[in-house]
């Protein structure tokens, strides 16, 4: 037997991983950053192959991965996570640094970034894991870093189907969320956690006196405070329209 629940007790970081071959960039943001071996300083990350991060980090052999801040907007985490790097500059408009490496890394809401040489590479199927030793490592401030459970727990954040953690709720089974944060399509899955107190409701149901509504993204979570979304309106996290949103009590 395999309870899917005991998944959700492993603890995670959240992350932004970037690289640079020849003139392309690209990022996407992650849980499973993690240190390996302390002698020598050595790290791994898994990150899905469609993901154009994946590829870029196999020609250039090196990324940086930033840690990040508490404080991080859902706009930073939500256009590395969102996004594919082929279609959008993930970079602008944030405040961006290149490492020694030559690849750039977000400067910004974030604690600390790493920088690593790969080492070696394990085919996992759906993901590359990257393995590396950390050749630069620099503390960007004081801040609290952010943990997945925050994530999902404080800033409503939703998770793409895509992530390395993210489990069936039935082997073999329907899609619904487990943890993990690589970027994706943005393609809805069936999702059973979101933004706290914020409780769905029917469209169609009639305003009650003292009520607020609003239209919460089934896709990354994120809610706009409005009692109507405009006909062409697009999440400003993850790119889906009017219809991937969900009605809510505020």
């Amino acid at each position: 037997m395999i309870d899917i629940d005991a998944f959700r007790s492993i603890s995670y970081g959240l992350y932004l991983v970037s690289s640079r071959a020849e003139e392309e960039s690209a990022g996407c943001t992650v849980n499973t950053f993690a240190q390996v071996t302390s002698d020598p300083l050595q790290v791994s990350v898994a990150v899905n192959k469609e993901n154009h991060t994946a590829s870029i980090i196999e020609r250039s052999g090196a990324y940086t991965a930033v840690s990040l801040a508490q404080s991080a907007s859902m706009e930073l985490i939500g256009k590395f996570g969102f996004f594919c790097s082929r279609d959008v500059d993930k970079f602008e408009p944030f405040s961006v640094r290149t490492d020694g490496f030559g690849c750039p890394y977000v400067a910004e809401q974030a604690v600390a970034r790493f920088s690593v040489k790969v080492t070696d590479s394990v085919d996992l199927g759906t993901h590359m894991l990257f393995i590396g030793t950390v050749v630069e490592a620099e503390v960007l401030s004081d801040e609290e870093p952010m943990t997945y459970a925050y994530y999902h727990a404080v800033k409503g954040g939703k998770t793409p189907p895509k992530a390395s953690s993210f489990i069936a709720d039935r082997v073999g089974g329907a899609a619904v969320e487990g943890d993990g944060a690589n970027s994706g399509s943005g393609s809805a899955a069936s999702q059973s956690d979101g933004a706290g107190s914020f409780s769905a409701v029917d469209a169609s149901t009639a305003k009650r006196e003292g009520v607020r509504y609003g239209w919460r993204c089934t896709v990354c979570g994120h809610v706009e405070e409005v009692d109507e979304l405009p006909d062409d309106f697009t999440c400003p996290i993850c790119g889906v329209g009017k219809e991937m949103f969900e009605r809510i009590e505020l």
